[in-house]
């Protein structure tokens, strides 16, 4: 028979290993979300609205989780199927049409600084409503030196930001969105399947996306072009171009993004999880530089290692 310290130390070693993969997994997931803005930037230029692209993005992921599961197609009680509508609400359509709707009012470094605070409310709001959620010191520590860091990533060497009341008054609401979310999804992963949770958002969320957009629709000038259904230019995802965006959009950001997501905050905790949010300005600005050829200046660098630095502080839990 092993000695009890031995089986301590594997039983340790194993949940440590466990830990890991959940990291790998949101840092995936963050590498989606990253991505996403400059998917959504190319479908933008190709002729759709951002609601449109959100409302059809939402639509189709739907389709394909009901694809994959389909048995259960009711909550426990009306409770829970409120909660899930406001997830549908606040983490899908509210989030971002709030943001979109920022941008096109404010400067988008505006924007990206307001909309990355969501983890500092989820920190101070998670601590505040679950015991369990509370950071120790070096873990606030971290929160701070990786936001300071995604400051720097977002600016990127440009250091004038203007007010645009209106425009960052949105742009908060799109993080209190995203804060909400965060926080009421977070009793229902334990009482029904990923799966089950993330289709039922989509389906709130594609719900009143569509109302949404169908308003667009009744007030934008009318479309006389023959592809032009619910003004949505449908013939453009004949481009190659469009539909792997809005593929990447639908299949990547959406469908695995918010199911790994959502299983992420159950195994890590939603105000560790939500850390890994600050990295999103980091994927972008790398994608951009591929994609759209975009500068990078020695601040973001400097920001990228801050950001690295304050994450790994936030997450490292020292060996007792």
């Amino acid at each position: 028979m092993k000695p009890a310290p031995i089986k301590a130390f594997e039983s340790s070693a194993n949940a440590s290993r466990g830990l890991a993969l959940w990291h790998l997994l949101a840092i995936g997931t963050i590498a989606f979300w990253g991505t996403s803005f400059v998917s959504t930037k190319v479908l933008l230029n190709h002729g759709f609205s951002a609601v449109q692209i959100f409302t059809l993005r939402f639509t189709v992921t739907y389709l394909l989780l009901l694809a994959m599961t389909h048995k259960q197609f009711r909550c426990e009680n009306w409770k829970h199927e409120l909660i899930l509508c406001l997830c549908g609400l606040t983490g899908c359509t509210l989030y971002f049409w709030a943001e979109n709707t920022a941008l096109s009012i404010s400067p988008s470094s505006n924007v990206s600084l307001i909309v990355c605070t969501n983890p500092l409310l989820t920190m101070i709001f998670g601590g505040l409503i679950y015991k369990s959620e509370r950071l120790c010191k070096r873990q606030i520590l971290g929160c701070v030196i990786t936001f300071i860091g995604m400051v720097l990533v977002v600016l990127n060497g440009k250091f004038i930001l203007k007010l645009s009341p209106v425009g960052d008054l949105l742009a908060f609401s799109s993080a209190c969105m995203w804060t909400i979310y965060s926080l009421i999804v977070r009793p229902l992963n334990g009482k029904y399947s990923t799966l089950f949770v993330t289709r039922k958002m989509f389906f709130y969320g594609a719900l009143s996306s569509i109302i949404i957009m169908l308003g667009e629709t009744a007030f934008a000038p009318n479309e006389t072009g023959a592809g032009h259904f619910l003004g949505v230019p449908w013939q453009n995802f004949a481009e190659p171009v469009v539909s792997l965006n809005f593929l990447c959009l639908t299949v990547f950001s959406s469908l695995f993004g918010y199911l790994i997501w959502n299983k992420v905050l159950k195994q890590l905790g939603t105000v560790l999880a939500s850390n890994y949010i600050y990295a999103i300005p980091l994927v972008t600005i790398i994608t951009a530089v591929i994609a759209l050829g975009e500068r990078i200046t020695s601040v973001a660098i400097a920001g990228a290692v801050a950001i690295v630095a304050g994450m790994v502080l936030a997450e490292w839990k020292p060996r007792k």
